[in-house]
């Protein structure tokens, strides 16, 4: 694992986990009606899912790729014109990701139905599927082993993922006020949407 790759790796991961999205979206709600230390064990199961989802990925293109090395580049190409795509879509929005309205007078929901929560919400998002399929096989090696890479950008991914959900949560009724206003929350998605951009140029040249 050299040290332009994880350059690379860390701010991409990094953004994408910061992104507004469903679980990010559920931690902010969680932290604004249970509290940050409620919402944990929601994160909890987020990251268990978070990391079959990984897993799964890694080894479903893996075996695609060692079997069929030709399938390499236009798997890299077709990934890479979807995080174009879909970095263009984001520089398109038009302030859809705003935060709803949340009731607060709800009652506290249990710790394993949080975990559950956390767990089926990653599991079910298929943007977290697309975006480990597209981003996370480039940054491995497969002429060498792949569970000790895996782990290590596994462990980078749950650590930047566990960051950006407490960020969330904590964020609270601030991080609510700025993602009311649409300008806000357009200017979040062209910043995000440019650097998606960019990935996917990256990916389908490298």
């Amino acid at each position: 694992m050299t040290l332009s790759t994880l350059s690379v790796f860390i701010p991409t991961f990094f953004l994408v986990s910061l992104t507004p999205g469903l679980c990010m979206t559920l931690s902010l709600s969680l932290g604004m009606t249970v509290g940050v230390r409620r919402t944990a064990w929601m994160w909890i199961g987020e990251l268990i899912g978070v990391a079959t989802v990984a897993v799964a990925s890694v080894i479903g293109v893996a075996t695609v790729l060692l079997r069929y090395p030709g399938v390499f580049t236009v798997f890299k190409w077709v990934g890479g014109a979807y995080l174009v795509w879909l970095g263009i879509e984001m520089w398109r929005s038009r302030g859809n990701l705003a935060i709803p309205e949340i009731a607060h007078d709800a009652p506290a929901p249990r710790r394993a139905q949080l975990a559950g929560q956390g767990l089926v919400t990653a599991i079910a998002n298929p943007k977290g599927w697309a975006f480990f399929i597209a981003l996370l096989p480039p940054f491995l090696n497969f002429r060498h082993a792949l569970a000790p890479q895996l782990a290590v950008l596994l462990s980078m991914i749950l650590a930047m993922e566990l960051t950006c959900l407490a960020l969330y949560a904590s964020g609270g009724s601030a991080a609510r006020a700025m993602l009311a206003r649409r300008s806000n929350v357009r200017l979040m998605n062209r910043i995000a949407g440019t650097l998606i951009i960019g990935v996917g140029i990256w990916l389908a040249l490298d």
